[in-house]
């Protein structure tokens, strides 16, 4: 694997989880796990979808970042993350893809997420 291509598949990795950081700690959580685990899974494949997996990666860091930039701008209203996909999109997927859409979709979404987390607080002397 040609060093150029590791050098931007870590630094897309770096970004992801860097944008991450704006998003609510439950979806920053679930969002961080599930870029792990796709880059994981995605180590071994092929230069073809090696380079569409990158390239569908990189444009959801860009969308990532304006809705950033604009949640920013925007403080007083409520953050807005996320995009609809389009049905043609849709038709591209796999099942494999539309089963772990369907799986991420009801995490997203459920009332009682499984992520618990706190911030830490600073210790009472």
């Amino acid at each position: 694997m040609p060093a150029q291509h590791v050098s931007r598949v870590r630094n897309l990795y770096r970004r992801l989880l860097q944008l991450h950081r704006a998003l609510p700690p439950d979806l920053k959580a679930l969002g961080d796990q599930y870029v792990k685990d796709e880059f994981r899974r995605h180590k071994t494949v092929g230069s073809d979808e090696a380079q569409r997996f990158l390239q569908e990666w990189e444009m959801y860091a860009a969308v990532l970042w304006q809705q950033t930039v604009k949640n920013r701008q925007n403080s007083n209203e409520k953050a807005c993350f996320g995009t609809s996909l389009s049905e043609e999109k849709l038709n591209d997927f796999r099942d494999e893809q539309i089963g772990q859409l369907q799986e991420l979709m009801q995490e997203a979404t459920k009332p009682n997420r499984q992520f618990n987390i706190t911030e830490s607080r600073k210790p009472k002397f």
